[in-house]
């Protein structure tokens, strides 16, 4: 079985160490928050804490155990109950499963029996058979370790929302902290620069010789107009010219004080980091782009500045081929909260464009559905048709918190265009 976070056939013992490793900084994010607030709900949105403490392991058992291998679980009751999440439109389609939530050791009970049977599973059983649709290409394996993936960074956004005396940073703060300035002389660098991108192709999707979620299949090739696009993602900077300008509603993680804004960080409030990327709704970025005179990329448009280049090949990353590292921007947990625009030379595309990958999702104007010859996947049906709704929008890239293991060209994230607690900028196109 092939993963693009690896070079040939992904070996048992690399599933063991990147369950482990899953496992490890999830727990690591539970614990920055105070035993009181573990049954909270800090978005309104979304189910309390303690849901998500035991869904990431009921999960794995319910895709890989149940599903893939037709065997039993643990705890018939904690797989129902943790079984899935929730996306209501609004605050009134919440509806909680349950009035009684278990109690945390209850949780840690099942969690800590749900890992060592996923460990076994992955040492022991038969995790490749074409014969089985949740097992080609080591599909359900892929599924679960993903998805774990995916939710740490969901959770970061729910324990973003927390007060901060509600979480106990300890020395994850000092470890993942950096500046947030622009490096070098700032006066060299215009920020609102734009890029010409030629005529050419885009290849949306992939060929299915590798693990990928069911709406990244199968390949689709467009033809993309010429177009200019921003080299680098709107600042704090930016929009606050826009909000002074405007008298709009600031954007969701900007605190007012008596004579200054600041941004409500992860563990701290501090001053407005006004070189760092505005994070804001797909309504808000959609409506600074009509007051530039622009619009937002659609996601035909990003691949072209991503991934495209002068000869006309299409490249795996912005950079190139080489795998993502820490030289090539801002993800994979290196940082709570988004650090300056052109920190990442390093990851530029071909143009020239910059943080096309961490830093913050980038909104595209494309409503999220399936492409041309869209399957849904056997290891997890509803994964991405119950969203294919018209009502969300797609984003590329990565932010501070998306784990390596997802960078890749192909991946797509959606969100609601009005949810305000997501890791996201944009840039404007012409």
């Amino acid at each position: 079985m092939r993963h693009n976070a690896f070079r040939g056939d992904v070996r048992r013992d690399e599933l063991i160490a990147w369950h482990r490793g899953n496992r490890e900084r999830t727990r690591r994010l539970f614990d920055l928050v105070v035993p009181d607030a573990y049954y909270d709900r800090p978005i309104a949105l979304r189910n309390p804490i303690v849901f998500y403490e035991g869904h990431i392991p009921a999960f794995a058992v319910n895709t890989l155990v149940k599903l893939a291998l037709g065997r039993t679980g643990i705890d018939e009751r904690l797989e129902t109950l943790f079984a899935r999440g929730i996306d209501p439109e609004s605050e009134a389609g919440v509806r909680s499963p349950t009035d009684v939530w278990p109690s945390r050791d209850e949780v840690q009970r099942y969690t800590a029996a749900a890992d060592a049977l996923i460990e076994e599973t992955l040492a022991t059983a038969t995790l490749e058979d074409d014969a089985v649709p949740q097992l080609r290409g080591g599909e359900a394996v892929f599924t679960i370790l993903e998805h774990e993936l995916m939710h740490q960074e969901t959770l970061l956004y729910m324990l973003h929302e927390l007060d901060h005396a509600k979480k106990s940073p300890s020395r994850q703060v000092a470890e993942s902290s950096r500046s947030v300035e622009p490096p070098g002389d700032s006066a060299t660098r215009r920020l609102d620069d734009s890029i010409r991108i030629p005529r050419g192709n885009a290849t949306l999707g992939a060929n299915r010789d590798s693990f990928g979620w069911d709406n990244e299949f199968p390949t689709l090739v467009v033809d993309v107009p010429e177009f200019r696009i921003d080299a680098y993602d709107v600042t704090n900077g930016q929009y606050l010219e826009y909000v002074e300008a405007t008298g709009v509603r600031a954007p969701h993680f900007w605190t007012r004080g008596e004579r200054e804004w600041y941004w409500r960080g992860m563990f701290a409030m501090t001053p407005l980091p006004l070189h760092a990327p505005v994070y804001v709704t797909y309504e808000e970025a959609t409506a600074f782009a009509r007051w530039r005179g622009a619009r937002l990329p659609t996601e035909a448009e990003f691949h072209r500045a991503a991934y495209g280049t002068p000869s006309g090949e299409e490249r795996a990353h912005p950079w190139g081929d080489e795998p993502p590292d820490a030289s090539r921007g801002n993800f994979d947990f290196a940082t709570y909260d988004p650090i300056a625009v052109g920190s990442h030379p390093a990851g530029a595309s071909a143009w020239g464009v910059q943080d096309l990958v961490g830093n913050g999702w980038e909104w595209t104007s494309s409503v999220f559905a399936g492409l041309p010859g869209f399957e849904p996947m056997p290891s997890y049906l509803v994964y991405s048709a119950d969203f294919f709704d018209g009502a969300h929008i797609v984003l590329k890239g990565a932010s501070p918190a998306t784990g390596r293991e997802l960078i890749r060209r192909t991946l797509r994230n959606w969100f609601r265009p009005n949810y305000p607690f997501v890791y996201a900028t944009f840039r404007c196109a012409r």
